[in-house]
């Protein structure tokens, strides 16, 4: 149960364009691993090389002792792939589409049904693929890539098409298999999905690794000052720029904001006044870091 899946200096270009440029990681067996960018950072193409879909043109891939772009049918069968853009056969239902895929690899016909409730499709299990929605597309494709109980997922982006519910639904589910001992590799661009679900993830751009770490780990390191809001008249803007000490206070209708480095400090003296009914306090985020290293502008 699990993989170990090593990347070394992976490269990949088209035409004039570096879209991977020397790659490495390794990702251990049973870890949940993260690769995040902006759009064109070289995650999906960088995830397509470690598949097997793609041959690198320089460096090396090895999932436990395979090369997957040999597409050798041991690490086939141990390996479950959900894409960003899939393509179902036609004129099939859910349960049809589900049974086809577990055919392929000998699964048992009582899977299908374990994976239409895993997913929440059990109520369109005999609705053709044409006739599901985005999400519900989204969903039966996930369940495709897991029906045979794969070792190691790949997931580009699964929950992109997704409801918030059905959004949490699938952490669960992606939680569990995770913590069955099965490696998994996800690209999202929700930091907060990161965030919750992966042990260490790789920021992309440009073709390059920036940072790979723990997200807590990152979220240290970027040093960013912390928020702390109080209700409007739980003390005065001069009381709170006391407290401050010269950070800076904001006074709003809705919240009076103290913006520090030093939390302790002002947590206390608000503590000490009995000040903290309804506070709130916001520290940085993996998007912050997200941001820090790959900038603001728009992305085609």
């Amino acid at each position: 149960m699990g993989v170990e899946i090593r990347a070394e200096g992976l490269v990949m270009t088209y035409g004039d364009t570096r879209a991977v440029d020397g790659v490495s990681f390794t990702v251990a067996s049973g870890e949940f691993f993260g690769l995040l960018g902006p759009n064109g950072a070289g995650k999906t193409t960088t995830l397509e090389m470690i598949e097997g879909l793609r041959k690198p043109q320089a460096g090396t891939v090895r999932i436990d002792q395979y090369e997957p772009w040999k597409r050798e049918p041991a690490l086939q069968r141990r390996m479950g792939v959900q894409l960003q853009a899939s393509s179902f056969f036609e004129r099939l239902t859910a349960r049809e589409q589900l049974d086809t895929f577990g055919s392929l690899y000998g699964v048992a016909a009582g899977r299908t049904d374990e994976m239409l409730e895993e997913v929440g499709l059990v109520d369109k299990a005999d609705v053709r693929t044409e006739d599901l929605s985005g999400g519900q597309k989204q969903r039966l494709s996930i369940a495709c890539a897991l029906i045979h109980d794969p070792d190691v997922v790949f997931l580009d982006e699964p929950t992109a098409a997704l409801d918030p519910q059905a959004r949490r639904n699938l952490w669960d589910v992606l939680r569990t298999m995770n913590d069955s001992g099965r490696t998994v590799v996800l690209t999202t661009h929700y930091m907060d999905e990161a965030e919750v679900l992966c042990d260490r993830v790789a920021i992309m751009d440009a073709g390059k690794i920036l940072e790979l770490d723990t997200p807590a780990a990152l979220v240290r390191g970027l040093d960013a000052p912390v928020r702390i809001s109080l209700a409007p008249g739980t003390i005065t803007v001069e009381t709170a720029r006391e407290i401050a000490g010269g950070d800076p206070v904001v006074d709003e209708e809705s919240a009076l904001t103290i913006t520090t480095r030093e939390p302790s400090r002002v947590l206390t003296q608000l503590a000490n006044r009995d000040a903290l009914d309804g506070l709130s306090v916001k520290g940085a985020s993996l998007e912050d870091v997200f941001l820090e290293l790959t900038g603001r502008e728009y992305r085609a």
